[in-house]
């Protein structure tokens, strides 16, 4: 790593943003489909932490998993606590947001029979201080979930003209900011090392495969990944070249058009329990 991405990793942001193309990709997911591992080990009177909230859609979900238990949300960007509490306003569950570090959280040893983070860990340069908070906030006996992207498992087909240099593009700017792609991957490890037990870990895909979803991921490359603000990051990185934006743009159209158009995002999941 050169002295530039280190300190590009020293002082990282959010790599994702919060443009409105990047909150469609959020409001789409919820507990059934993004949290599915969990719900099994969610039942009625448990107190949840969820880590890195965002707008609260997977939140409400697990509110009412624990109903009349209380779901506490957290997330650093207030205008994302802001749009949870609005959707929380509208609900009967015991839900409550708040603004906070998931490496330094608000709240008292031994609170928490569950805490969950989706896409949460491979965004966070010290996943350690985030685990070990973690441990700190559960109750002994407590449950740890998370749910991280695996970037070298995500794919767009056919492939025929390169598209998985937008993967290994996007993989390599997270790392720039930071971030771990491969996190998914490597929860087992994370948490095994963080002192959780009776470690479980799993896979999954998030799919576009209907004509509705290939083009609701067709825009979202459009207005993200091929949006000015990601273009000059990467060029100004040296992770890319604006020409090959350009070319990845052209070829990502005649994706979306292509009769067997496919594209899924690769996601690991894992549990762990505080001893």
């Amino acid at each position: 790593m050169n002295s530039e991405h280190a300190a590009d990793s020293r002082e990282p942001s959010y790599t994702m943003g919060y443009s409105d193309t990047f909150q469609k990709m959020l409001h789409r997911r919820n507990a059934e489909s993004y949290a599915a591992y969990l719900l099994p080990h969610l039942g009625p009177g448990l107190r949840v932490l969820d880590l890195g909230c965002g707008p609260g859609t997977i939140s409400m979900g697990l509110a009412q998993a624990v109903a009349p238990g209380e779901l506490h949300g957290i997330d650093l960007e207030e205008s994302q606590i802001e749009t949870a509490r609005a959707r929380a306003a509208g609900s009967s569950v015991n839900a409550v947001f708040r603004t906070g570090d998931a490496t330094d959280l608000p709240y008292e040893d031994e609170t928490f029979d569950v805490a969950h983070g989706h896409a949460l860990l491979m965004h966070v340069p010290d996943t350690e201080a985030v685990l070990a908070e973690v441990m700190r906030v559960l109750k002994p006996g407590g449950l740890v979930a998370a749910r991280d992207m695996i970037g070298a498992s995500s794919f767009a087909e056919p492939d025929s003209e390169g598209l998985s240099a937008v993967w290994t593009t996007f993989s390599n700017l997270l790392e720039t900011n930071g971030a771990h792609p491969q996190m998914g991957k490597q929860l087992r490890g994370a948490f095994r090392m963080a002192g959780f037990s009776d470690v479980r870990a799993g896979a999954s895909f998030e799919c576009f495969s209907t004509d509705e979803d290939v083009r609701f991921f067709f825009d979202y490359a459009a207005g993200w990944f091929f949006s000015p603000a990601t273009v000059e990051a990467a060029t100004g990185r040296g992770l890319a070249t604006r020409e090959q934006f350009d070319d990845w743009r052209r070829a990502m159209e005649r994706w979306k058009e292509t009769p067997g158009a496919f594209a899924a995002i690769a996601w690991g999941e894992a549990t762990g329990r505080k001893p």
